[in-house]
């Protein structure tokens, strides 16, 4: 029933039983039910189960936008930085000013936040964008822009930066599938050169495959872990997909038959 954080374990985060519970006696709805879960640092897990199963619930848990009914999640890393479906820039602010504000709520000076940010944005391949408002960019820029900010938001005044965790929920899906094609290869490029740990949410079997280090699939509610996926290799990759998906259709059937 408690977050915890600057625990000595050497997971990046680690849920132990956590549960989710909303509502009271009769009106109560399970939403999570013993998810034991560990995203080690650096690591790329991808939650993937169909909608309703708890998985943004579990990710708003993680980010302590919420707090479990029953269970403990465990952080060594600072508070977790969130990117979401919707870029949810400030629009009279730059990219280069929206990338600076979470580095300054944190406390950084002036001239430090806007080295960093314009060291994020050139990361994102958006150097070039710096001054431009949010209605001048394209929707995949946009997006660009935002796992900047989310990038910012990991970084702490005398903090260690390569100990970062992103939690990420289905921030492409609103994309074509072409933007969100780059944007996956673009994501995978950054997430290997920061080796910030990654909690990543999907329905998306394919981009659940494609991302992930690690698939780990979540039941229809109560959301549970019921399977996990570890390194595939990339020529097995359609195959895993396939199998992922048959397993994804038995746990949606099952739901239904209920």
């Amino acid at each position: 029933m408690t977050t915890t954080l600057a625990r000595p374990v050497t997971a990046a985060v680690h849920l132990d039983r956590v549960g989710k519970v909303f509502g009271s006696a009769g009106s109560a709805v399970t939403a999570l039910d013993g998810v034991d879960l560990t995203v080690e640092p650096g690591e790329f897990v991808c939650l993937l189960g169909a909608s309703g199963c708890g998985k943004s619930t579990l990710l708003n848990l993680v980010a302590g936008l919420d707090q479990p009914s029953a269970g403990e999640i465990t952080l060594t890393t600072s508070r977790p930085a969130v990117m979401f479906q919707e870029a949810a820039l400030m629009p009279w602010l730059t990219a280069s000013r929206n990338v600076e504000l979470p580095l300054r709520l944190a406390g950084f000076g002036r001239a430090e936040r806007r080295a960093k940010a314009a060291e994020l944005l050139d990361l994102v391949r958006l150097g070039d964008a710096a001054r431009k408002r949010p209605h001048e960019l394209s929707g995949g820029m946009r997006q660009r822009v935002a796992l900047a900010r989310a990038l910012a938001a990991t970084h702490r005044v005398g903090g260690d930066d390569g100990n970062a965790l992103l939690l990420m929920d289905e921030p492409f899906a609103a994309l074509d599938a072409i933007t969100r094609d780059v944007l996956q290869s673009e994501l995978l490029r950054v997430w290997r050169s920061t080796g910030t740990s990654v909690l990543f949410v999907t329905h998306d079997v394919r981009e659940a495959v494609r991302l992930g280090q690690r698939v780990v699939l979540l039941s229809s509610r109560p959301g549970r872990v019921v399977r996990e996926w570890h390194d595939v290799p990339s020529s097995e990759a359609e195959l895993l997909a396939e199998e992922i998906t048959a397993d994804l259709r038995k746990v949606i059937s099952t739901h239904a038959a209920a």
